[in-house]
């Protein structure tokens, strides 16, 4: 069943004009002149904005005198939505990941149309949000007291080899290590003095997991009381002079290092957020489209603020809807200074 409009006019507009696929099925396009309603991105030549009425269903749409479109085929909208949700039913279901084929045949499309699909609307492939639910179910029963064995059969893992490789992917560090507060891990840290104050950086081996203002080592034995907090000393200057300079001039790219873990929901938030340009800005509204999940912008606001690297993962360019900056973790005056350095409007 469609789901209904809640935008104005305009940012239905605005929606159809740049052929928004994150709106489909959320509203249709009625075009008065021809009779015909169409999805928001439908690639037919765009009419005048007068002969145009949006619907939040096709079945508004017929009620008005209207018939679908043959070349978008508004109406499959929900079919669409159906398969990814009887799809992502069946990952939920499974005891291991079941394949993309299987998949496609359960809800009746062809693989590679089906992958193209549910991406669209997770913002992940099948394949990734598998991984993420098993991961997740990890974490989880890696929090309580049970055995680590029982965690990895209870997870979906067909073994601790998988469930190794995955975590070690996922968590950077050892699953026991994630459960019991890191022990068993060294987690090493320094602060430098930066354009926006003084800066706080922890990693691992494996790359930057902290990068935080107004923090100290405190924070980090907080969130890891069993790991071995060190000072990174001489062997980190050289890390921590490359943060200094990413952190002065956010406007360029960089390649340091990271070790960042979180849902497969909170993942596809955090590539759109590296895909924003210097310079530029999205809303929450737009992060949550992006990822296919145009209601979900709560979650994508709580995401964005459950980035763990300031700065290098730039959740400082994302504002609300009005224009106004939002929140930021370490304050609006940082945030408003990172995006007037950048240029942005």
């Amino acid at each position: 069943m469609a789901t209904a409009f809640k935008f104005d006019d305009e940012a239905a507009w605005a929606a159809v004009q740049r052929r928004d696929r994150a709106y489909d099925g959320r509203f249709v396009t009625g075009v008065l002149t021809t009779g015909i309603y169409c999805r928001p991105s439908c690639a037919a030549r765009h009419t005048r904005r007068e002969n145009v009425r949006f619907f939040g269903s096709g079945a508004e749409a017929e009620a008005a005198g209207l018939r679908p479109c043959l070349r978008c085929k508004p109406d499959e909208v929900a079919r669409d939505a159906d398969a990814v949700s009887r799809a992502i039913a069946l990952i939920g279901a499974s005891e291991s990941p079941p394949s993309l084929d299987a998949l496609a045949h359960a809800v009746g499309y062809s693989p590679f149309h089906f992958h193209r699909l549910f991406k669209r609307a997770t913002g992940v492939t099948p394949a990734d949000y598998a991984r993420g639910l098993r991961a997740k179910r990890a974490e989880a029963a890696l929090t309580e007291n049970g055995r680590i064995t029982d965690a990895i059969y209870d997870a979906g893992y067909s073994g601790p080899g998988r469930f190794y490789a995955d975590a070690g992917k996922r968590l950077g560090m050892t699953p026991s290590a994630w459960r019991d507060g890191g022990r068993g891990e060294t987690i090493r840290w320094a602060t430098a003095e930066t354009d926006l104050g003084t800066m706080l950086v922890a990693a691992t081996a494996k790359g930057i997991c902290r990068l935080s203002f107004d923090e100290d080592e405190s924070a980090l034995r907080r969130r890891f009381p069993k790991a071995t907090i060190e000072h990174g000393g001489a062997g980190m200057a050289e890390l921590v002079r490359r943060t200094v300079a990413a952190v002065n001039a956010p406007e360029k790219p960089h390649d340091l290092p990271l070790d960042v873990h979180g849902t497969a929901f909170q993942q596809a938030v955090w590539r759109e957020l590296q895909k924003i340009p210097a310079g530029e800005t999205r809303t929450y509204a737009q992060i949550a489209a992006a990822v296919g999940r145009p209601a979900a912008v709560r979650a994508a606001g709580s995401a964005n603020g459950d980035n763990n690297v300031a700065v290098l993962i730039p959740c400082h360019r994302v504002i609300r809807t009005d224009g106004t900056l939002g929140g930021y973790a370490y304050g609006l005056e940082r945030k408003e200074k990172l995006l007037r350095r950048e240029g942005a409007r």
